[in-house]
């Protein structure tokens, strides 16, 4: 497994759209566990998208697990999801492995049905909610060559820029 390198704004490659998986084989698998090694390295990353890190095909990785009180269905990993409906609707604060520099409030639904395939091609549907559906509407905007900061309220007011902490 290896740590890869994730593209950060302004990399125009962030902007691409991806394809479908087409082929479940060991390479997929692979790289899957590649980007899941990606994923725990950077700080505090509860998602993940395959075209962050140059790949575009429609695979993201999806765990906020580590939240208490979070409703959420455990460590996944999503071929070619698709929202199939949404409901409701706030404001949050989003981060982005791409846009270290920046958080910003973002308008998502709050609750989703979501369908996906995993590692080997089988169909898998979800019921999202909370912190889970918003973390999944981020990482699938990667998939159609969207950041937080296209979809920011406002960027005059909504767009911050990341506290560094000294260690």
């Amino acid at each position: 497994m290896a740590i890869l390198e994730i593209l950060t704004l302004p990399d125009p490659r962030l902007g691409q759209s991806s394809r479908p998986v087409e082929i479940f084989d060991a390479a997929l698998r692979d790289f899957v566990a590649d980007l899941e090694e990606t994923r725990r390295a950077g700080p505090a990353a509860v998602g993940i998208a395959a075209p962050q890190v140059g790949c575009f095909q429609r695979i993201v990785i999806v765990d906020v697990s580590g939240r208490r009180k979070t409703p959420n269905h455990g460590h996944l990993i999503l071929i070619n999801p698709e929202i199939v409906h949404w409901d409701g609707f706030a404001i949050g604060r989003e981060g982005c492995l791409s846009v270290p520099d920046y958080t910003g409030n973002v308008i998502r639904a709050t609750h989703i049905q979501l369908k996906a395939q995993d590692l080997e091609g089988q169909e898998l549907a979800f019921e999202m909610e909370g912190f889970e559906a918003r973390a999944v509407q981020h990482e699938l905007d990667h998939l159609d060559g969207l950041l937080f900061v296209d979809r920011v309220v406002s960027r005059r007011t909504d767009l911050y820029r990341r506290k560094v902490y000294q260690t």
